[in-house]
């Protein structure tokens, strides 16, 4: 839940793992350095579009003097202590593979839209957070996408036309009501306009 859009993030690491770590890191608007002697085919697609940086090289400090987030991704365990070793104390860290060096750990997410769900088991069992991540995956389907997205702006407009606190409280709680799921879900977007406004008129939907 960290906002690294524009953000330079350097990933120490070429392979399988920092590859995972990177594409995560490209859909949040990072700007990405790689610092690695090699990299896995899609790292160096992505270097010869310029999309990442590459210093085809070993790491040393100096990489990361000027970086905002730092994730050591190598299969090396002396380097990525290298790495946490010469971290800042106003540089936040990664180490894939010792938690306990980290600043930071990475969940698993679901995304829908604007809702996020991470899943996390500090490390205990990946694989857990894996299967939980598929469960939640099936139970928040993509149909909850353009429902958060009406959950969204219908909260918008009861802040702006609801003044009575209490009031606006009930609206938002009503809001969750199931039949505007089904609605949007089914696209019956005039009658969910008409439940809504119903329900920004009365306060409730009953």
């Amino acid at each position: 839940m960290l906002n690294i859009s524009g953000k330079q993030v350097v990933v120490v690491g070429g392979g399988t793992v920092a590859t995972r770590k990177i594409t995560s890191l490209l859909s949040s608007q990072a700007q990405v350095i790689v610092v690695s002697p090699e990299l896995s085919p899609k790292l160096q697609q992505l270097a010869e579009e310029n999309v990442i940086q590459w210093r085809k090289k070993s790491f040393s400090p100096e990489d990361i003097v000027n970086a905002f987030l730092i994730i050591a991704a190598t299969n090396s365990t002396n380097i990525n202590e290298l790495v946490a070793s010469s971290v800042s104390q106003n540089q936040l860290c990664n180490i894939v593979d010792n938690e306990a060096l980290s600043q930071f750990i990475v969940p698993s997410v679901v995304q829908r839209g604007p809702l996020t769900i991470a899943v996390s088991t500090s490390g205990a069992n990946p694989k857990l957070a894996k299967k939980i991540k598929q469960d939640l995956e099936d139970q928040y389907d993509e149909s909850y996408e353009d429902y958060i997205l009406f959950l969204q702006q219908a909260r918008r407009r009861i802040i702006d036309e609801v003044k009575d606190s209490k009031k606006k409280s009930i609206v938002l709680e009503e809001l969750l009501d199931s039949q505007f799921f089904v609605l949007t879900t089914t696209k019956q977007l005039a009658e969910r306009e008409n439940l809504f406004k119903k329900l920004l008129k009365k306060g409730t939907i009953q």
